[in-house]
């Protein structure tokens, strides 16, 4: 049966659930991740409860109809985390998981980057610091047209340090589009080293409330104080932004925190050793 779009305000999924379904996105992602061309693992770890709670709690949106009029945009600026969001987009519904299988194969639609032939994707990422400037566009067509959709926007810490982004950021607080939210994967690294010693960032948020924003600064794995960042209704005016704590290669505690995480290619032996990990993980979060 066809649904419609998730009503704003409407109750929220458990935590529990929530839960589950990040313990299984990231399952999807090492799998991914083994044979085959590898992917980047780390980057995309941190980001499974922020795409977890976005797509099964936050964002009005249909699978059986992806591009329903009356659903909210969802943008991955740091598309290099586009594995952790075909994970998300085949646990929520918008293809078989099977299909997950192909990805990095030839002519297959799951390519290092998002494109929109991929169910689900609105637009194509990964050359960085394009997506909050795509977000300004979105929202001020939403407000032009009258209407009440919420464009999300998901932006790594290190693709901050692209210029553009900032020229968005100014644009949105300038305008007002308390219509655009934008999630920071704030996980302090890039390939290079620590964003703080490639170029710092810090005082992240009053950067942010400098330019007009709504600034968030939440625990990026705690589920409950995620929702509520992103439930949260906007001030009227402002731009709101999320600035996410994470851990780059969460849930697998050898890679965890680590530039090296960046990008790998597992073998089966290290897939089970991945999977091993993250069972262990599983059981400390419910005990």
């Amino acid at each position: 049966m066809t649904s419609t779009p998730t009503e704003r305000g409407t109750e929220a999924v458990p935590t529990s659930r929530l839960a589950s379904q990040a313990h299984h996105v990231r399952e999807l992602i090492v799998d991914m991740c083994t044979g085959g061309e590898g992917g980047h693992i780390g980057g995309s770890l941190s980001l499974v409860d922020i795409l977890v709670v976005l797509y099964f709690d936050v964002l009005r949106l249909d699978p059986a109809r992806p591009d329903d009029p009356g659903r909210d945009l969802f943008v991955l600026s740091k598309g290099h985390g586009a594995i952790g969001l075909y994970a998300t987009l085949a646990a929520r519904g918008f293809f078989e998981e099977e299909r997950l299988a192909t990805y990095g194969r030839p002519g297959s639609l799951l390519s290092a980057h998002p494109n929109r032939k991929v169910p689900g994707v609105e637009m194509p990422t990964g050359s960085l610091g394009h997506g909050l400037p795509l977000g300004v566009g979105f929202a001020l067509s939403a407000r032009l047209a009258g209407t009440d959709r919420v464009q999300y926007v998901v932006t790594g810490d290190g693709e901050l340090q692209e210029g553009s982004n900032w020229e968005a950021i100014m644009a949105a607080g300038a305008k007002g589009l308390d219509n655009l939210v934008a999630v920071v994967d704030r996980n302090g690294l890039q390939i290079t080293g620590t964003t703080e010693e490639v170029l710092a960032l810090d005082p992240l948020g009053e950067r942010f409330r400098a330019f007009g924003w709504t600034v968030r600064e939440v625990d990026g794995h705690d589920l409950d104080a995620l929702r509520t960042a992103l439930r949260t209704p906007p001030v009227p005016g402002r731009p709101t932004v999320v600035i996410a704590d994470t851990v780059k290669g969460r849930g697998i505690s050898f890679i965890e925190g680590q530039a090296r995480s960046h990008y790998a290619r597992l073998g089966e032996a290290q897939k089970k050793r991945v999977l091993a990990a993250l069972g262990r993980s599983r059981r400390k979060e419910i005990s």
